[in-house]
């Protein structure tokens, strides 16, 4: 059981408006997104060898975007909801929850770079596989905060259960290694 850590956590202005908890996450997602280069991360996906099922690339800005609108929306909901109580238990277990919600979205942000930016599969694996548990978690508190807060976030994990796959899949069937895997140029 987590507890609420003040130093791991977002201020709390930012779950309390409905804008810029939802705003913060799309932001960040979108320039971590950008700060790996989008064409050479497009490139390296379609380089690599995939597992079955593997989604288009333009699947994914939509998708990510979406899932951060409905996380951000959860957070400002649970947080609302939570600290209106006039339960003590109830006010812990949304502060328990933001400190939560912190850290998998930091451990979501790092995800990208690891992955594309320093050709670390294992370690990319290794973080989405603690993120999923991260967000599991924090689907379950959320839940005995807010019902709605915590629906939202239950599309979030089944495309991290899948991004799992995705991870553990290319990086198994490229040996753990990314490096040098850039689609070949043709030549003129």
């Amino acid at each position: 059981m987590t507890t609420y850590i003040p130093s791991l956590t977002l201020p709390e202005a930012i779950f309390a408006n409905p804008a810029a908890s939802i705003l913060l996450p799309v932001g960040l997602g979108l320039g971590v997104g950008y700060s790996v280069s989008p064409k050479q991360t497009q490139r390296t996906y379609n380089a690599v060898k995939q597992p079955p099922y593997k989604p288009p690339p333009q699947v994914f800005g939509p998708a990510w975007t979406t899932l951060y609108v409905l996380m951000g929306y959860a957070a400002h909901r649970a947080w609302k909801t939570g600290t209106a109580s006039l339960n003590p238990s109830t006010v812990q277990l949304t502060k328990q929850g933001a400190t939560l919600f912190t850290m998998q979205l930091g451990l979501n942000l790092i995800w990208m770079p690891l992955f594309f930016g320093l050709r670390r599969p294992i370690e990319a694996t290794v973080d989405i596989i603690v993120l999923t548990g991260v967000t599991g978690y924090l689907t379950y508190v959320w839940s005995q905060v807010d019902s709605v807060a915590a629906w939202c976030m239950v599309p979030y994990l089944g495309w991290l259960s899948f991004a799992t796959y995705l991870s553990a899949g290319v990086g198994y069937l490229n040996d753990w290694n990314l490096e040098g895997k850039e689609p070949e140029r043709k030549s003129s």
